[in-house]
């Protein structure tokens, strides 16, 4: 297992991360690096909704933005040789884990790949109550790099891409939980340039995520929606940044 965190590599200096994810082609993808999206989320092999690009397309996509140091792949993907292979395919170093992964498979994805950042999602209402989400994450700690909150919707089974805010004041204590294991936790769920502030403030992550709150009504990125979010996040987190370690260098590391 590697001395450093491996999303060390990934994010110096550009601390906190605002992600943003779904992509349907090479222009939203330079869209959303010229408006100063940090990482580009690109899922595939999804248990419910239908992915916006198939592997191939991704993978081309990637390559002729020049993003592939900003990408990563969104999956629920839980082979780990398969996971593995599809990153390489995708050309990314990082990838967010939802759906049935257990502690193991994230350990043999570390074995097959050291450098490979796995961030490990926690959705809020499915996975259970505090005690289980704290025990989640002190099972996983070991062999992911980050965490990433998401909303649980009922009415359609979906862990993710649901619009859907959960507890603020649950996602607060598991950042809390995680910093306490050394790891980093990106809050997504619901997010929009509307609420993206007050849910940093009550939350104080490490990264913010927004999909479906940043889309028009074709299901592309609005340039408008994507710009304003930046824009609230970093001010944001420019605020509450000041009484944390959050500053030009990682504080995670593993020991």
């Amino acid at each position: 297992m590697p001395a450093e965190n491996a999303l060390h590599h990934v994010f110096l200096p550009r601390l906190p991360v605002v992600q943003v994810a779904g992509v349907v082609d090479v222009a939203e993808a330079r869209l959303l690096d010229h408006l100063g999206v940090d990482l580009i989320g690109f899922p595939l092999r999804l248990d419910v909704h239908a992915p916006d690009l198939d592997e191939a397309q991704a993978a081309e996509v990637i390559r002729a933005a020049g993003i592939s140091g900003k990408s990563v792949c969104i999956t629920y993907e839980s082979d780990p040789a398969r996971v593995v292979a599809l990153c390489q395919g995708l050309g990314v170093r990082l990838v967010q884990l939802h759906g049935p992964v257990q502690a193991e498979a994230c350990r043999r994805i570390k074995e097959i790949d050291p450098g490979l950042g796995i961030m490990k999602s926690i959705v809020v209402g499915r996975d259970g109550d505090m005690a289980r989400l704290y025990a989640l994450l002190s099972a996983y700690a070991p062999f992911v790099d980050a965490f990433i909150t998401d909303t649980f919707d009922p009415a359609t089974g979906a862990s993710g891409a649901t619009g859907r805010t959960h507890d603020w004041v649950v996602s607060r204590a598991l950042t809390q939980a995680a910093e306490a294991l050394d790891r980093p936790l990106m809050l997504a769920g619901g997010l929009n340039a509307e609420n993206v502030a007050d849910a940093i403030r009550a939350v104080r992550p490490w990264g913010v995520d927004a999909h479906t709150g940043l889309e028009d009504g074709s299901g592309r990125k609005d340039p408008d929606k994507v710009r304003r979010f930046v824009e609230e996040a970093h001010a944001a987190f420019s605020v509450f940044r000041k009484f944390t370690s959050y500053d030009s260098e990682w504080p995670f590391h593993r020991p």
